[in-house]
């Protein structure tokens, strides 16, 4: 399950191509290597969906050696104007696409179509030292829009709170601000206390959480390790206060949860479809090793 994790830290600071190549600095099998290469796809955007995407297209990779996939990150703003720009085959998306991106990628001829891939749930992480186990919705927010500073506050020890946020490019930030900061009102208009800091990775959260006991973050749950704390959280104050995990996420009782999506200019065709009908049906049986959850319970 870990492996990935050490693949995906390296390619999540550097553009990572899957093609064999020794200067692009990816990895492929011998077979890959020796077959004649019929079609190659990009495949760019989320990075909270990089480990998965990671993982797919090495696994396909070696199942069809014909194929090249390239999968880069950069966050699902980037995947998404890459696809409305015509530069990428396939955006990874931890977000829906906005009615402002969906209107520019048709005035340039594209007609996005949407795939979900997998689900996840975003964890709220601490640092280990911390003896908070449990916040509602509510308390995120007030924590997030700066109200509550103080852990004591919580029912924590009397520290100032160090909050750690993906930067605005990221769905998971966009996702965390609508759901959590603004409480689900599609009319709020909360927003992250200025003294939030805005990180530009998973890694980058992961590694301040653990050297700073003050912290609290969120990510995506295939990015939570054994050097953080999660946090159960719960939709009031009369609970249930829930830990995330791929039983949680499907059967709907940890409140942060998502799905995660795949976007193609128009019906997909020829490898690309047959690249996505595989992520959607074997590519399932991937996920939970990942850190990610399947769409159905049996992982299919």
């Amino acid at each position: 399950m870990i492996p990935w994790k050490a693949y995906a830290a390296l390619a999540a600071a550097v553009a990572v191509g899957l093609a064999g190549c020794s200067a692009g600095g990816g990895r492929s099998s011998p077979r890959a290597a020796s077959a004649a290469v019929v079609a190659s796809i990009q495949n760019t955007g989320s990075d909270t969906l990089l480990n998965l995407a990671l993982a797919w297209a090495e696994r396909y990779m070696v199942e069809h050696p014909q194929v090249r996939i390239s999968v880069t990150g950069g966050g699902s703003g980037t995947g998404i104007a890459s696809l409305i720009n015509g530069t990428t085959q396939i955006a990874n998306a931890s977000r829906e696409m906005s009615a402002e991106e969906v209107e520019q990628a048709r005035k340039n001829g594209i007609d996005p179509v949407r795939f979900t891939v997998a689900l996840d749930a975003i964890a709220v992480v601490a640092n280990l030292e911390n003896p908070v186990s449990g916040l509602t919705v509510q308390q995120l927010s007030d924590m997030y829009t700066g109200k509550i500073t103080r852990w004591s506050e919580v029912g924590g020890a009397p520290w100032p709170v160090v909050l750690l946020s993906r930067e605005s490019n990221s769905g998971t930030y966009l996702y965390f601000l609508e759901q959590v900061v603004r409480r689900g009102n599609a009319k709020g208009k909360e927003l992250f206390s200025p003294e939030t800091l805005l990180m530009p990775s998973s890694q980058g959260i992961s590694a301040e959480v653990q050297q700073n006991p003050n912290t609290i973050g969120y990510d995506g749950l295939g990015y939570v390790t054994a050097q953080q704390k999660t946090i159960a959280v719960a939709r009031s104050a009369v609970g249930p206060f829930v830990r995330p995990s791929v039983r949680t996420v499907l059967d709907k009782s940890y409140p942060i949860s998502r799905p995660l999506f795949m976007y193609t200019a128009g019906e997909p065709t020829g490898e690309v479809k047959a690249y996505l009908d595989w992520v959607r049906a074997d590519g399932q049986k991937l996920v939970r090793d990942v850190g990610y959850v399947p769409l159905t319970e049996d992982g299919r």
